[in-house]
Order: structure tokens, then C-alpha cells, then sequence
């Protein structure tokens, strides 16, 4: 069975247990880095043509009007995954969902008899309704049961993905 992992991080400053810090790599790609280590599996980073604010309120300000708009922004490039059967999918929870960007991607591939394993890194919002977004948006895929990631503890959340993983 072969696997891919997609995934869509953000750098710059984050909201983390109450304060404002400034990360280097987004939590996202560290999550999908463990998931690369455990698995082997290829990873794939979406890259929004115009990127978000490094700046958090500006960024959730951009990532709102986003939602709101339904919008699809371009990425930088757009994987295929007609070779792959399950497709590790990584997000920060924002507003509740996907980031607009990472629906971009979805909307652009066939979904047909792929198993999507979701991962999602959050502030406290857990997977919110992002699972649900997937399944509509994923036609044909069988949409597992996500993992949602406590950002301020993804540096220690080896363990807790190698067992969603099994």
C-alpha cells in the first residue's frame, strides 16, 4: 500500500497556550515529519501562490475573509495522487476547517477508493468540523478518523501518531 503525505503549515507568529511566539516551522510540518518518520511515506507541502501574513492576526484575518468568500487560492503546485491509496492529510484547524488553500488542493483530484487519514494541529478547537468538510469534500474516499494535535505539544506528539498510525 503506498502512502503520501500532504500537508499545509505556516511559520511566523502562532497563538500557543495563551501567548503569541514567533515558529520557525510551522506545527503542522513537524507533525508531518513524524508521520515521515514512522512510515516512510513521500511528503508534499502546499504552498499558497500568495502566501499568509506571518503576523497571527493578520493571518487569521486573511484565513477568515477566506472562508467566508468559500475562496480557493492557488498553490505553488498541485500533487498527483492517482498513485497513491492513502493519503496522509495535515492542516491547521482554522476557523473550524481546512485552510481554503488546502480545498484548493482537494478539489483538483479524484478521490475515488483512496483512504484520506487526516491530521489536523489546533490552539484548542480540536478537529472542529473539518472531518465532516473532508468527507463531503473527498467523494469516494474513505475519510478515517482524524488526529488532531495540541500545537503547543507536537514536539511530543511522536507517540500519539505512531498510534493513530497503527
Amino acid at each position: 500500500m503506498s502512502a503520501v503525505i500532504i500537508y499545509f503549515s505556516r511559520g511566523g507568529n502562532n497563538y500557543v497556550n495563551g501567548s503569541i511566539v514567533n515558529l520557525k516551522t510551522g506545527n503542522t510540518k513537524t507533525a508531518a515529519k513524524f508521520i515521515h518518520e514512522l512510515t516512510g511515506a513521500e511528503m508534499f507541502r502546499l504552498e499558497p501562490v500568495k502566501p499568509y501574513s506571518l503576523d497571527y492576526t493578520e493571518c487569521t484575518k486573511e484565513a477568515q475573509q477566506e472562508l467566508r468568500a468559500s475562496a480557493r487560492p492557488a498553490v505553488k503546485s498541485l500533487p498527483d495522487i492517482s498513485g497513491y491509496d492513502v493519503i496522509y492529510l495535515g492542516y491547521p484547524n482554522w476557523w473550524g476547517t481546512c485552510p481554503m488553500c488546502v480545498f484548493t488542493f482537494i478539489e483538483s483530484q479524484d478521490w475515488a477508493g483512496k483512504t484520506v487519514k487526516p491530521f489536523c494541529t489546533h490552539e484548542g478547537s480540536g478537529m472542529g468540523h473539518s472531518e465532516a468538510d473532508l468527507k463531503k469534500a473527498c467523494a469516494g474516499a474513505n475519510v478515517k478518523k482524524g488526529l488532531a494535535i495540541h500545537g503547543a505539544d507536537v514536539s511530543k506528539s511522536r507517540s500519539s501518531i505512531e498510534n493513530w498510525i497503527d
